[in-house]
């Protein structure tokens, strides 16, 4: 026969606390679940209204603005003074080659030309290799920096666009007005970007026909590329067929595509 002690008891009854907690913690689910699926409802909501605003170069307006926004902010920041960091020339490395939009056509350097359009309709002028690299050479070791997340330090030479300005002032009237923007394009015009003058000005935008030492590689940009190490790898067009000073914010690749115009660090 069991004793009393070991026969199955009864449940003790839950202390009023625990009951009072269990209520709450049910009332606040329910009132979570609630607030989750209206925000979510809302959400929604915005979203479809965002997608029906008018584009503003090919994304709704108000993502534009935003980009906008952020942009003023950088232009505030972006001055010749303020120069992107360099570093010994024995950290760099060789970055991947990143993108071949631009660059499927076949490739005789001996026959590329720079092709230049000059602010204001002056007239077009084509410069070889040869004639860039005879004006004022400068080297420089510095970070490369994709949008996707990687980075890669490397040494660049080429004519800072200030010299190359200064020999061939094309960007610049009899009045002394100064072109506000530059485009540049690949020989197929596959690929382009824009610059605002202020960062084609800056002492560290290169004309570059040399990466770590060496002429650039086709799938690094030969024979010329654009270094502009204020600003993601995407502004920093590879085989540069076309330079043009011009009125207006020029297309932009990546811009077109929804991301920033200045694509600023």
């Amino acid at each position: 026969m069991q004793s009393e002690s070991s026969l199955p008891q009864p449940p003790a009854t839950p202390p009023a606390a625990d009951v009072a907690l269990e209520r709450e913690v049910t009332r606040r689910s329910r009132r979570t679940f609630l607030v989750g699926g209206l925000a979510a409802l809302a959400g929604l909501g915005g979203w479809r209204w965002l997608l029906g605003q008018p584009e503003v170069m090919d994304i709704p307006g108000p993502l534009r603005a935003g980009l906008e926004a952020n942009a003023r902010v950088a232009a505030t920041l972006l001055s010749p003074t303020q120069l992107a960091p360099e570093f010994p020339r024995n950290q760099a490395r060789t970055p991947r080659a990143n993108g071949s939009v631009g660059l499927k056509q076949p490739l005789d350097v001996a026959a590329w030309r720079l092709r230049v359009e000059g602010f204001g309709g002056q007239p077009v002028r084509e410069f070889s290799l040869a004639e860039l690299q005879a004006l004022p050479r400068t080297e420089m070791t510095t970070e490369l920096k994709c949008i996707e997340g990687w980075s890669t330090v490397v040494t660049w030479a080429g004519v800072r666009l200030t010299d190359f300005l200064a020999r061939y002032p094309l960007a610049t009237l009899p009045s002394a007005e100064i072109a506000p923007y530059v485009s540049l394009r690949t020989p197929d015009d596959a690929y382009y970007v824009g610059l605002d003058m202020v960062s084609a000005l800056h002492p560290q935008t290169l004309l570059c026909y040399e990466m770590n030492g060496r002429p650039l590689l086709p799938e690094h940009g030969a024979p010329l590329r654009l270094i502009t190490p204020r600003k993601y790898g995407i502004k920093q067009l590879k085989r540069i067929g076309t330079l043009a000073f011009v009125a207006e914010r020029p297309a932009d690749y990546w811009a077109a595509r929804g991301y920033d115009w200045h694509a600023s660090l």
